[in-house]
């Protein structure tokens, strides 16, 4: 469910924290931004439990990609949504599409769900100069109604890291570990910012 109250990450992470983030990662992140795609490739794995789990959601539209491949060309569409932020990934090759937004909830905590419903809450820090976004849980939203995914039914923790490179590029990785049976996805690619790069 959208909000009126917009999308504000540097308020999440807290001012020291966001200070400690590169120039680059706050324009990427800042509120209001402008729409923008992103280019680059990436390496993607997927566990045999990864497998059964994406099946299992594939009706709510799920973002879970079962491929095991590597340097897939990949397009990254991020535009405003109403007060959130959607995130919009094409793999070639047949790969898949992934589509999420990013916003916050009705008491301000931020998630990310799919236009199926399903979604996950998120805890957003920096950590070593990386912005990370890390689920806490996993929720469907069905007729109006937010049930609760139980977490040995969930694809597991999602870490999502973006680390800033230097001369406009940045590294994307994405992981999820089950709290039983370990690794089930695991994505990892290197993109282009085409915005003008600060020269000083």
């Amino acid at each position: 469910m959208n909000t009126a109250q917009p999308l504000d990450i540097s308020a999440l992470v807290g001012p020291a924290a966001w200070q400690r983030l590169p120039p680059a990662v706050k324009r990427r992140f800042a509120t209001g931004h402008r729409a923008i795609t992103y280019r680059g490739s990436m390496d993607m794995r997927c566990s045999q439990l990864g497998r059964v789990l994406a099946w299992l959601v594939k009706p709510f539209n799920s973002p879970l990609v079962t491929a095991n491949v590597r340097g897939v060309l990949t397009t990254v569409h991020v535009r405003p949504v109403g007060a959130g932020v959607e995130w919009e990934r094409r793999f070639e090759n047949g790969v898949g599409r992934v589509c999420s937004t990013k916003e916050l909830d009705t008491a301000g905590h931020l998630q990310e769900r799919t236009s199926g419903g399903l979604g996950m809450a998120l805890d957003v820090f920096e950590h070593a100069g990386d912005l990370v976004f890390e689920s806490s849980s996993y929720f469907l939203v069905l007729g109006g109604w937010r049930v609760a995914i139980p977490r040995l039914l969930s694809p597991g923790t999602c870490r999502v890291e973006h680390r800033d490179l230097g001369h406009g590029l940045f590294r994307f990785t994405l992981s999820m570990t089950h709290p039983l049976w370990g690794e089930t996805f695991h994505q990892t690619g290197v993109f282009l910012d085409p915005t003008p790069q600060d020269t000083h």
